[in-house]
């Protein structure tokens, strides 16, 4: 049996037999466990009614079919922004040329691909993104999953990993001299990116 599950089982022994919380939490601090495991374990049950053991609150879970689900979202919003960011970059390009730019092929043919893979990918996306919400919206479970949290936080780490690597190229571009109207933009468009991305799992992780 796990530490956890012996912790567990010692706090609903403990509250069946009428025992308070805090004369459960003392006992448990006394034989080593950390204030943080004590209240997550307090916290898993409601104190016993009349004639009633003591009832379970609701607790995370993991879903195979979830880690799906979100696993696609996580994959569909990478390749959006990294194609909305490389499209935009190119009609960056094009709007501010620099003097001794040339066009060549190789943009025309970057700038087809991305529209190539936006056409499907924001469908899917916003088809996938809509199901999850309804399905959210009839069992509010499912914000307890732990795949949607991972998930969300890894997407919210990259995300703020962009955002400090574009102020840091700022900074260092303003300092060195060389900051352009077109750096700017470019910088410009990667934090709107990664703004939305954070607006889009602003409530994930509180939920």
């Amino acid at each position: 049996m796990a530490r956890s599950d012996e912790l567990n089982d010692f706090v609903r022994s403990g509250l069946a037999s009428g025992r308070s919380g805090d004369e459960l939490a003392a006992a448990l601090g006394q034989a080593g466990w950390s204030g943080r495991e004590i209240a997550a374990a307090l916290a898993a049950w409601l104190p016993a009614a009349p004639g009633l053991p003591p009832v379970p609150r609701p607790r995370a879970y993991v879903s195979a079919r979830e880690a799906l689900v979100y696993g696609l979202l996580f994959l569909l919003l990478g390749m959006i922004c990294w194609h909305v960011t490389m499209l935009g970059f190119r009609v960056i390009e094009t709007l501010l040329p620099e003097p001794d730019q040339r066009y060549y092929y190789s943009s025309a043919s970057s700038m087809r691909w991305s529209i190539a893979t936006l056409l499907p990918a924001v469908p899917l996306f916003v088809m996938l993104n809509r199901k999850v919400t309804r399905d959210t919206a009839q069992d509010s479970g499912r914000r307890r999953s732990l795949v949607r949290k991972w998930f969300a936080a890894v997407t919210l780490l990259l995300a703020a990993l962009a955002l400090l690597g574009d102020l840091v190229a700022v900074i260092y571009s303003l300092l060195n001299g060389d900051l352009t109207l077109r750096f700017a933009a470019k910088a410009g468009l990667i934090a709107v990116v990664g703004a939305l991305v954070f607006a889009y799992y602003r409530d994930e992780l509180d939920d």
